[in-house]
This record gives C-alpha cells, sequence and structure tokens, in this order.
C-alpha cells in the first residue's frame, strides 16, 4: 500500500472541511431545509464519483496508487465501496434519530446545531479512522475474529429490536457527568461558544455538553457499523474512504430528515434487519460467502421495505409533519 493516494485522500476531506466551515457555513444560520437537501445530494454525488476514482485505480493497478495488499479487479474494489457506503449510509440514519434526541433534551437553538454537528463528524472522522485500521489489524492477525465480529452484530441486532432509543437518559451519560464533575456548567447558551469565562471561571455552556453527548454517540455507533462493513471488505482504503464520505454528509442529511422523524417510523426496524444479515453474512464468509450482487440486492431491499412501509403507515396515520427550521421559526 503506497501513500500518495492516502494524502490526496486526506487533502481532500480537510479541502472540503475548510470549504463547508469557512465559506459555505461561516455564520451560525440554521440551513433551509432546500439547501440541506441540495447538499445531501452533493455528498452522495461526490462519492458515487469517488467510486468512479476507485474503479480506474484497482482496474489499471497504477503503480503509485496500489492500494490493497492483494491485487483487486476495478469492479470488486467499486462494488465493495459501494456496498460500504450503503451500509454506512444507512446506519447513520439511525444515529440521527439519537442526535435529534440530545438537541431537545439540551434544547439546543437551531442556529447553532450545525457546529455541534461541524465539530462531532470532525471527531468522528479522527476516531473512526482509528478503530478501522486497528479492526483491520486485528482481522489480519486473528481471522477468527470475522466469527466474533458476526455474533457482535446478531446480539446488537437482538438488543435494537427490544431497546428504543427513548429509554436512553442523556444525564446519566458518562461523559457528561465527568464533565459536570470537573466543569461547572452556566446555567444558558454563550452564543456560540462551547466554554466561557464568568467571574474569572472557566465554565462549560450547554452546547459542550451536546457535543460530548453527540461524539459518544457516534462512538457507539461505530461499534456497530465498522465491524459491519468488514462482512464487505477488509482493504483500509475501501473502508476507510466509504465510512469518511457516509459521515461528511450526515450533517446535512440531518437538516432533511430529523423533522420528518414520524415519517421514518418504521426504518429502523429495517436498520436492524439489515444489522442482522451482515452478521449472518460475516458468520458465513468462509464457508458459505453470500455473492456481492446478492449482497447488494438485499442492502437495498431491506431499506426500500423500511421506507415504503414507513410512508404507507403515515399515510393510514398521518402525523402532522414539519421541518426543524419551520418548526423552529413557529417557535
Amino acid at each position: 500500500m503506497t501513500w500518495p493516494v492516502w494524502v490526496l485522500f486526506l487533502i481532500f476531506i480537510l479541502a472540503v472541511v475548510a470549504l463547508d466551515l469557512g465559506l459555505f457555513h461561516k455564520g451560525d444560520r440554521a440551513p433551509s431545509v432546500r439547501d440541506a437537501v441540495g447538499w445531501t445530494l452533493v455528498w452522495v454525488a461526490c462519492a458515487l464519483l469517488f467510486n468512479v476514482l476507485v474503479y480506474v485505480l484497482y482496474e489499471n493497478n497504477y503503480q503509485w496508487a496500489t492500494l490493497a495488499t492483494e491485487h483487486m479487479e476495478g469492479r470488486e474494489a467499486a462494488t465493495q465501496f459501494l456496498m460500504g457506503y450503503l451500509i454506512e449510509k444507512s446506519l447513520s440514519v439511525d444515529n440521527i434519530f439519537v442526535i435529534a434526541m440530545i438537541f431537545s433534551y439540551f434544547r439546543v437553538p437551531l442556529a447553532l446545531q450545525h457546529r455541534v454537528l461541524f465539530w462531532g463528524i470532525l471527531g468522528a472522522v479522527v476516531l473512526r479512522g482509528l478503530m478501522i485500521f486497528l479492526g483491520v489489524a486485528l482481522i489480519n492477525r486473528f481471522d477468527w475474529i470475522t466469527y466474533v465480529f458476526g455474533v457482535f452484530l446478531i446480539w446488537t441486532a437482538a438488543k435494537m429490536m427490544l431497546l428504543r432509543h427513548e429509554t436512553v437518559s442523556p444525564a446519566e451519560n458518562p461523559l457528561v457527568r465527568l464533565a459536570q464533575r470537573f466543569l461547572p456548567i452556566t446555567p444558558g447558551y454563550h452564543g456560540r461558544h462551547f466554554l466561557v469565562q464568568v467571574d474569572g471561571k472557566r465554565m462549560a455552556t450547554p452546547l459542550f455538553l451536546a457535543l460530548l453527548l453527540v461524539e459518544s454517540s457516534d462512538a457507539m455507533f461505530a461499534v456497530d457499523s465498522i465491524p459491519a462493513i468488514f462482512a464487505i471488505t477488509r482493504d483500509p482504503f475501501i473502508i476507510f474512504t466509504s465510512n469518511i464520505f457516509a459521515i461528511l454528509g450526515l450533517r446535512s442529511l440531518y437538516f432533511v430528515l430529523a423533522g420528518y422523524m414520524e415519517r421514518f417510523r418504521y426504518l429502523q426496524n429495517a436498520l436492524v434487519f439489515l444489522l442482522a444479515f451482515i452478521g449472518v453474512k460475516m458468520v458465513l464468509s468462509h464457508h458459505y460467502p453470500i455473492p456481492d450482487g446478492f449482497s447488494i440486492a438485499m442492502i437495498v431491499g431491506i431499506l426500500l421495505t423500511g421506507v415504503v412501509a414507513s410512508m404507507l403507515g403515515a399515510h393510514k396515520d398521518p402525523v402532522p409533519l414539519r421541518s426543524p427550521v419551520e418548526r423552529d421559526e413557529r417557535e
């Protein structure tokens, strides 16, 4: 594995993040639903274009961009990237439900939510990078750990079926309790600041607590989603890039979906079946490998079933829907 493509990809990510914060979202204002949809489509388009680049690099086996530990055809590499991206993107939707609950609990103003999401996602990029390379090292050294990951995903799916997010209390989060132990918390917000000086004393704002919870929630979801992609590939470059593209679009996707969670009431159930399928795929990988084409069909089919069931359920039992922007304006 050579370094030039890794360096170029990291430079691209840093440039895009800098543009996102410094040019397009430098003010503390809530993006409109239309803008959020536009940016979501932009991120999806970027991922699909990168998928084409993955095909070209692996198909031509450029010496300066030899990414796989074993030779892999371009079509196989592109298929693995697409499946990894679909899985990570799908599982990130469940994270959005938790983030929405966190913002609601702390009553984070809509204009400040994008700031928390930005720093939360930036931290997630670093955290997932470390976890991915650790996971690759473990699988390459201990081949049997694939079965452990598979059983863990099946167990996680069963737990998700029984435990709803509403039972989670942000006040009981260990990071929040630790922060409250060492830092006094201001009763209200101080603009966009996470930490402030009050009467010469450093204090944390509720925005800082919200950021801690967003980071910890992504860590929990990474424990599920990163083993899931090992069912698709062991190539570090494909795992890392598909993860990053899924994460980078999470902020805009939040502002698209957060106000319409009632409409996607069955999507979380679909994610349970998705995790279970991936877990079974990992358990069977050494003896009865599931073809990539069938895996893509199953992933798309499970997600479409959840979306269609949600739409039909909303039609039979309609719920008044408002986007986060509309709700904030009226309140």
